[in-house]
Protein backbone atom coordinates (compact mmCIF):
# COMPACT_ATOMS: atom_id res chain seq x y z
CA UNK A 1 0.00 0.00 0.00
CA UNK A 2 1.34 3.40 -1.00
CA UNK A 3 0.44 6.42 1.10
CA UNK A 4 0.89 9.89 -0.36
CA UNK A 5 1.55 12.66 2.09
CA UNK A 6 0.99 16.28 1.17
CA UNK A 7 3.53 18.57 2.72
CA UNK A 8 2.71 22.18 3.36
CA UNK A 9 5.47 24.50 2.32
CA UNK A 10 6.23 27.32 4.70
CA UNK A 11 5.20 30.72 3.51
CA UNK A 12 7.94 32.92 2.21
CA UNK A 13 8.53 36.48 3.28
CA UNK A 14 6.30 37.85 0.52
CA UNK A 15 3.51 35.47 1.46
CA UNK A 16 3.65 36.50 5.09
CA UNK A 17 3.61 40.18 4.15
CA UNK A 18 0.68 39.61 1.78
CA UNK A 19 -1.33 37.86 4.48
CA UNK A 20 -0.51 40.56 7.00
CA UNK A 21 -1.58 43.19 4.50
CA UNK A 22 -4.88 41.39 3.85
CA UNK A 23 -5.48 41.01 7.58
CA UNK A 24 -4.75 44.70 8.12
CA UNK A 25 -7.17 45.75 5.38
CA UNK A 26 -9.90 43.48 6.76
CA UNK A 27 -9.35 44.90 10.26
CA UNK A 28 -9.45 48.49 8.99
CA UNK A 29 -12.63 47.87 7.00
CA UNK A 30 -14.25 46.20 10.03
CA UNK A 31 -13.37 49.16 12.26
CA UNK A 32 -14.73 51.64 9.70
CA UNK A 33 -18.00 49.69 9.43
CA UNK A 34 -18.34 49.56 13.22
CA UNK A 35 -17.58 53.26 13.69
CA UNK A 36 -19.91 54.40 10.90
CA UNK A 37 -22.71 52.00 11.78
CA UNK A 38 -22.64 52.49 15.54
CA UNK A 39 -24.65 55.78 15.52
CA UNK A 40 -27.43 54.04 13.60
CA UNK A 41 -27.27 51.11 16.03
CA UNK A 42 -27.46 53.50 18.99
CA UNK A 43 -30.45 55.31 17.49
CA UNK A 44 -32.18 51.95 17.12
CA UNK A 45 -31.44 51.03 20.74
CA UNK A 46 -32.60 54.41 22.03
CA UNK A 47 -35.84 54.25 20.04
CA UNK A 48 -36.59 50.87 21.64
CA UNK A 49 -35.81 52.06 25.16
CA UNK A 50 -38.35 53.21 27.71
CA UNK A 51 -38.19 56.46 29.64
CA UNK A 52 -37.24 54.51 32.77
CA UNK A 53 -34.30 52.79 31.06
CA UNK A 54 -33.12 55.99 29.37
CA UNK A 55 -33.35 58.46 32.25
CA UNK A 56 -32.98 56.34 35.40
CA UNK A 57 -31.34 52.97 34.75
CA UNK A 58 -29.20 53.97 31.76
CA UNK A 59 -29.61 52.73 28.22
CA UNK A 60 -28.65 49.04 27.79
CA UNK A 61 -26.05 48.13 25.19
CA UNK A 62 -28.36 45.66 23.43
CA UNK A 63 -31.63 46.96 21.92
CA UNK A 64 -34.76 45.92 23.80
CA UNK A 65 -36.74 44.47 20.90
CA UNK A 66 -39.51 43.50 23.32
CA UNK A 67 -40.52 47.18 23.31
CA UNK A 68 -40.94 47.39 19.54
CA UNK A 69 -44.68 47.77 20.05
CA UNK A 70 -44.16 51.31 21.30
CA UNK A 71 -43.14 52.32 17.78
CA UNK A 72 -46.78 52.07 16.72
CA UNK A 73 -47.78 54.33 19.58
CA UNK A 74 -45.14 56.89 18.67
CA UNK A 75 -46.10 56.90 14.99
CA UNK A 76 -49.77 57.36 15.84
CA UNK A 77 -49.02 60.35 18.05
CA UNK A 78 -46.32 62.05 15.97
CA UNK A 79 -46.92 63.10 12.32
CA UNK A 80 -43.41 62.04 11.29
CA UNK A 81 -44.64 60.37 8.09
CA UNK A 82 -46.26 63.62 6.99
CA UNK A 83 -43.07 65.52 7.78
CA UNK A 84 -41.03 62.99 5.82
CA UNK A 85 -43.38 63.46 2.88
CA UNK A 86 -42.86 67.22 3.08
CA UNK A 87 -39.08 66.72 3.14
CA UNK A 88 -39.29 64.45 0.11
CA UNK A 89 -41.28 67.04 -1.84
CA UNK A 90 -38.72 69.74 -1.01
CA UNK A 91 -35.73 67.50 -1.74
CA UNK A 92 -37.16 66.13 -4.99
CA UNK A 93 -38.16 69.59 -6.22
CA UNK A 94 -34.76 71.02 -5.35
CA UNK A 95 -32.97 68.15 -7.09
CA UNK A 96 -34.98 68.31 -10.31
CA UNK A 97 -35.00 72.10 -10.63
CA UNK A 98 -31.33 72.54 -9.77
CA UNK A 99 -30.24 69.77 -12.17
CA UNK A 100 -32.23 71.26 -15.05
CA UNK A 101 -30.94 74.79 -14.51
CA UNK A 102 -27.40 73.65 -13.70
CA UNK A 103 -27.19 71.47 -16.82
CA UNK A 104 -28.27 74.28 -19.10
CA UNK A 105 -25.90 76.78 -17.48
CA UNK A 106 -23.01 74.30 -17.45
CA UNK A 107 -23.42 73.46 -21.13
CA UNK A 108 -23.57 77.15 -22.06
CA UNK A 109 -20.44 78.02 -20.08
CA UNK A 110 -18.58 74.97 -21.38
CA UNK A 111 -19.44 75.02 -25.08
CA UNK A 112 -20.36 78.60 -25.98
CA UNK A 113 -17.91 81.46 -26.29
CA UNK A 114 -19.55 84.80 -25.49
CA UNK A 115 -18.60 88.09 -23.92
CA UNK A 116 -18.93 88.02 -20.16
CA UNK A 117 -18.59 84.25 -19.83
CA UNK A 118 -15.92 84.59 -17.13
CA UNK A 119 -17.98 87.20 -15.29
CA UNK A 120 -21.01 84.90 -15.34
CA UNK A 121 -18.95 82.05 -13.88
CA UNK A 122 -17.61 84.37 -11.16
CA UNK A 123 -21.15 85.48 -10.27
CA UNK A 124 -22.21 81.86 -9.89
CA UNK A 125 -19.18 81.24 -7.71
CA UNK A 126 -19.74 84.36 -5.58
CA UNK A 127 -23.20 83.16 -4.53
CA UNK A 128 -21.47 80.61 -2.28
CA UNK A 129 -19.86 83.42 -0.28
CA UNK A 130 -23.18 84.52 1.23
CA UNK A 131 -24.36 82.52 4.27
CA UNK A 132 -28.04 81.72 4.54
CA UNK A 133 -28.40 83.64 7.80
CA UNK A 134 -27.24 86.84 6.10
CA UNK A 135 -30.05 86.95 3.53
CA UNK A 136 -32.86 85.28 5.44
CA UNK A 137 -34.48 88.60 6.46
CA UNK A 138 -34.59 90.20 2.97
CA UNK A 139 -35.57 86.84 1.51
CA UNK A 140 -38.46 86.65 3.98
CA UNK A 141 -39.68 90.07 2.80
CA UNK A 142 -39.46 88.97 -0.85
CA UNK A 143 -41.32 85.72 -0.18
CA UNK A 144 -43.99 87.53 1.82
CA UNK A 145 -44.64 89.88 -1.09
CA UNK A 146 -44.68 86.98 -3.58
CA UNK A 147 -47.02 84.86 -1.45
CA UNK A 148 -44.45 82.08 -1.02
CA UNK A 149 -44.60 81.82 2.77
CA UNK A 150 -46.04 78.53 4.08
CA UNK A 151 -45.25 77.00 0.69
CA UNK A 152 -42.96 74.13 -0.22
CA UNK A 153 -42.26 75.77 -3.58
CA UNK A 154 -40.75 78.75 -1.81
CA UNK A 155 -38.32 76.43 -0.03
CA UNK A 156 -37.53 74.69 -3.32
CA UNK A 157 -36.65 78.04 -4.92
CA UNK A 158 -34.52 79.11 -1.94
CA UNK A 159 -32.61 75.83 -1.79
CA UNK A 160 -32.15 75.75 -5.56
CA UNK A 161 -30.63 79.23 -5.50
CA UNK A 162 -27.92 77.98 -3.13
CA UNK A 163 -27.21 74.52 -4.52
CA UNK A 164 -27.58 75.19 -8.28
CA UNK A 165 -24.17 76.94 -8.67
CA UNK A 166 -22.43 74.01 -6.99
CA UNK A 167 -24.25 71.54 -9.24
CA UNK A 168 -23.40 73.70 -12.26
CA UNK A 169 -19.65 73.59 -11.61
CA UNK A 170 -19.77 69.81 -11.03
CA UNK A 171 -21.64 69.21 -14.29
CA UNK A 172 -19.46 71.69 -16.19
CA UNK A 173 -16.32 69.80 -15.17
CA UNK A 174 -17.84 66.67 -16.69
CA UNK A 175 -18.82 68.40 -19.94
CA UNK A 176 -15.34 69.93 -20.29
CA UNK A 177 -13.83 66.43 -20.44
CA UNK A 178 -15.99 65.33 -23.40
CA UNK A 179 -14.14 65.64 -26.73
CA UNK A 180 -15.79 68.30 -28.84
CA UNK A 181 -15.36 66.10 -31.94
CA UNK A 182 -18.20 63.86 -30.71
CA UNK A 183 -20.62 66.77 -30.85
CA UNK A 184 -19.28 67.95 -34.20
CA UNK A 185 -20.01 64.51 -35.68
CA UNK A 186 -23.56 64.69 -34.33
CA UNK A 187 -24.06 68.19 -35.76
CA UNK A 188 -22.90 67.00 -39.17
CA UNK A 189 -25.60 64.32 -38.98
CA UNK A 190 -28.19 67.04 -38.37
CA UNK A 191 -28.56 66.74 -34.61
CA UNK A 192 -29.82 69.87 -32.88
CA UNK A 193 -28.11 71.38 -29.84
CA UNK A 194 -30.90 70.37 -27.45
CA UNK A 195 -31.11 66.84 -28.78
CA UNK A 196 -27.34 66.53 -28.70
CA UNK A 197 -27.34 67.61 -25.06
CA UNK A 198 -29.89 65.01 -23.96
CA UNK A 199 -28.87 62.10 -26.18
CA UNK A 200 -25.09 62.43 -26.30
CA UNK A 201 -23.72 64.70 -23.59
CA UNK A 202 -25.87 63.70 -20.60
CA UNK A 203 -25.23 59.93 -20.90
CA UNK A 204 -21.49 60.62 -20.94
CA UNK A 205 -21.54 62.76 -17.78
CA UNK A 206 -23.64 60.38 -15.70
CA UNK A 207 -21.18 60.45 -12.76
CA UNK A 208 -21.30 64.26 -12.64
CA UNK A 209 -25.11 64.24 -12.80
CA UNK A 210 -25.30 61.67 -10.01
CA UNK A 211 -22.87 63.62 -7.81
CA UNK A 212 -24.81 66.85 -8.34
CA UNK A 213 -28.08 65.04 -7.62
CA UNK A 214 -26.74 63.74 -4.31
CA UNK A 215 -25.65 67.22 -3.21
CA UNK A 216 -28.95 68.81 -4.26
CA UNK A 217 -31.05 66.09 -2.64
CA UNK A 218 -29.23 66.30 0.67
CA UNK A 219 -29.49 70.09 0.64
CA UNK A 220 -33.26 69.90 0.25
CA UNK A 221 -33.63 66.90 2.55
CA UNK A 222 -31.77 68.62 5.41
CA UNK A 223 -33.59 71.93 4.96
CA UNK A 224 -34.05 73.61 8.34
CA UNK A 225 -33.23 77.33 8.49
CA UNK A 226 -35.49 78.55 5.69
CA UNK A 227 -38.26 76.13 6.68
CA UNK A 228 -38.09 77.16 10.32
CA UNK A 229 -38.48 80.80 9.27
CA UNK A 230 -40.86 80.62 6.31
CA UNK A 231 -43.17 77.79 7.44
CA UNK A 232 -45.46 78.42 10.40
CA UNK A 233 -48.01 75.67 9.68
CA UNK A 234 -46.88 72.50 11.48
CA UNK A 235 -48.57 70.35 8.82
CA UNK A 236 -46.12 71.76 6.25
CA UNK A 237 -43.00 71.32 8.34
CA UNK A 238 -40.19 69.20 6.90
CA UNK A 239 -38.74 66.52 9.14
CA UNK A 240 -35.78 68.56 10.54
CA UNK A 241 -38.11 71.27 11.81
CA UNK A 242 -40.47 68.65 13.22
CA UNK A 243 -37.61 66.93 15.03
CA UNK A 244 -36.44 70.25 16.48
CA UNK A 245 -39.92 70.85 17.91
CA UNK A 246 -39.42 67.93 20.34
CA UNK A 247 -36.54 69.65 22.10
CA UNK A 248 -37.91 71.17 25.28
CA UNK A 249 -36.42 73.15 28.13
CA UNK A 250 -37.18 70.56 30.80
CA UNK A 251 -38.02 67.36 28.92
CA UNK A 252 -37.15 65.74 25.59
CA UNK A 253 -38.61 62.33 24.61
CA UNK A 254 -35.35 60.82 23.36
CA UNK A 255 -36.92 57.51 22.29
CA UNK A 256 -39.40 59.36 20.07
CA UNK A 257 -36.70 61.67 18.71
CA UNK A 258 -34.38 58.77 17.88
CA UNK A 259 -37.14 56.80 16.14
CA UNK A 260 -37.96 59.83 14.00
CA UNK A 261 -34.26 60.44 13.35
CA UNK A 262 -33.85 56.81 12.26
CA UNK A 263 -36.77 57.11 9.85
CA UNK A 264 -35.35 60.41 8.62
CA UNK A 265 -31.92 58.91 7.91
CA UNK A 266 -33.07 55.81 6.02
CA UNK A 267 -34.40 57.54 2.84
CA UNK A 268 -31.19 59.58 2.53
CA UNK A 269 -29.08 56.43 2.84
CA UNK A 270 -31.19 54.62 0.25
CA UNK A 271 -30.98 57.53 -2.18
CA UNK A 272 -27.21 57.75 -1.77
CA UNK A 273 -26.78 54.03 -2.43
CA UNK A 274 -28.97 54.31 -5.52
CA UNK A 275 -27.11 57.35 -6.84
CA UNK A 276 -23.76 55.73 -6.07
CA UNK A 277 -24.57 53.01 -8.59
CA UNK A 278 -24.94 55.71 -11.23
CA UNK A 279 -21.59 57.22 -10.27
CA UNK A 280 -19.78 53.88 -10.41
CA UNK A 281 -21.44 52.70 -13.62
CA UNK A 282 -20.74 56.04 -15.28
CA UNK A 283 -17.09 55.93 -14.28
CA UNK A 284 -16.61 52.38 -15.59
CA UNK A 285 -18.41 53.01 -18.87
CA UNK A 286 -16.35 54.60 -21.62
CA UNK A 287 -17.49 57.08 -24.19
CA UNK A 288 -15.42 55.35 -26.87
CA UNK A 289 -15.28 51.62 -27.31
CA UNK A 290 -12.48 50.14 -29.30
Amino acid sequence: MTTSLTSTKPLGRRGVLARMGSLGKATLITLLVVFTGFPVYWMLGTSLGTEQSLYRDGQPLLPEFANIGQWGTFLSEVPILRWLGNSFVIAAGTTVLSLVLATMAAYALSRYRFRGRGVAGFIFFSTQMLPEALIIVPLYAIFAGAGLLNSHWGLVLADTAFVMPVSMFIIKSGIDKIPYEIEESARIDGCSRLRMLFTIVLPLIRPSIAAAAVIAFFDGWNEFMFANTFISDSNLWPAPVGLASFLGQFYTPMNVVMLCALLFALPAIIFFLWAQRGIVSGLTAGSVKG
